[in-house]
């Protein structure tokens, strides 16, 4: 890590899991290029590759049809990942304000996103940026 990371705590003190974690643009590329290599970085192991390989079997497809993310079809949510099941194979970890970590395989991209969307919902940008990832995959795929 470069840079400190800070997570969102309660009055408590006890940290929420479930979002508010805050790290540096190039922090979390490199966490995202840790993932696209199965858990591994610069040569050591830091995830078990079993859990980067029960990611990316994505969750069920049909579940996910049934959820009230209309603007994601075919898509599945496995692990905190939201998996694309495009050609590419292409996932990624997304925050409520447009932040995102969209890790293609195919492409061997990770692309970070940090945002501040005023719209907590990605419902709001994704028929314009979840394009626009896959575009620039599609590019590098192609040079």
């Amino acid at each position: 890590m470069e840079q400190d990371a800070y997570f969102q705590v309660d009055a408590l003190g006890i940290p929420f899991s479930g979002g508010g974690f805050n790290a540096g643009l190039r922090d979390l590329g490199r966490f995202g290029e840790m993932i696209q290599n199965r858990g591994e970085y610069q040569g050591k192991q830091i995830i078990p590759r079993e859990a980067v390989l029960d990611i990316e079997k994505g969750g069920s497809r049909e579940a996910f049809s049934l959820s009230f993310y209309t603007n994601l079809e075919g898509w599945s949510y496995r692990n905190m990942w939201w998996m694309t099941h495009n050609e590419h194979g292409a996932f990624a970890a997304r925050g409520v304000h447009g932040q995102i970590i969209y890790i293609d395989p195919t492409a061997e991209m990770v692309l970070v996103r940090l945002a501040s969307h005023p719209v907590a919902g990605n419902a709001a940008i994704d028929p314009y940026s979840l394009p626009a990832y896959h575009a620039v995959a599609k590019f590098l795929k192609n040079k």
